[in-house]
């Protein structure tokens, strides 16, 4: 399985950006799917996740209300939608998949068995 993360760039503070997440070889449908980022000299923290039994939501506290979790089974696509970026989230994002994640280390990175190489979002004051 192969992840592809793109979207990231270049915003100012207050803008918006969609990330999108596809893979190849497997179909979205079935799997949990969840973004996470890393800042410069940070670990990397869970953003979003969309669980994949009941396409419950999770959002970090510092984004809910502004990131917006996504999928189309369709194009076999997940995306993050963020609006009204700050720069503390500047950041490479990558996307994640956990075919048999449970869903109490929904947030843990090392739970994840496929990721994406990342895209990288730079939010200007």
């Amino acid at each position: 399985v192969q992840l592809q993360a793109f979207g990231g760039g270049l915003v100012q503070a207050g803008g918006s950006l969609r990330l999108s997440c596809t893979a190849s070889r497997r179909s979205f449908s079935r799997d949990t799917v969840t973004w996470f980022r890393q800042a410069p000299g940070k670990e990397r923290e869970f953003v979003a996740a969309m669980w994949r039994r009941t396409g419950t939501l999770f959002y970090t506290d510092s984004v809910k209300g502004r990131f917006t979790i996504s999928r189309d089974n369709a194009k076999n696509t997940v995306y993050l939608q963020m609006n009204d970026l700050k720069p503390e989230d500047t950041a490479v994002y990558y996307c994640a998949l956990g075919p048999s994640i449970i869903m109490s280390s929904i947030r843990n990175p090392r739970a994840y068995d496929y990721w994406g190489q990342g895209t990288l979002v730079t939010v200007s004051s």
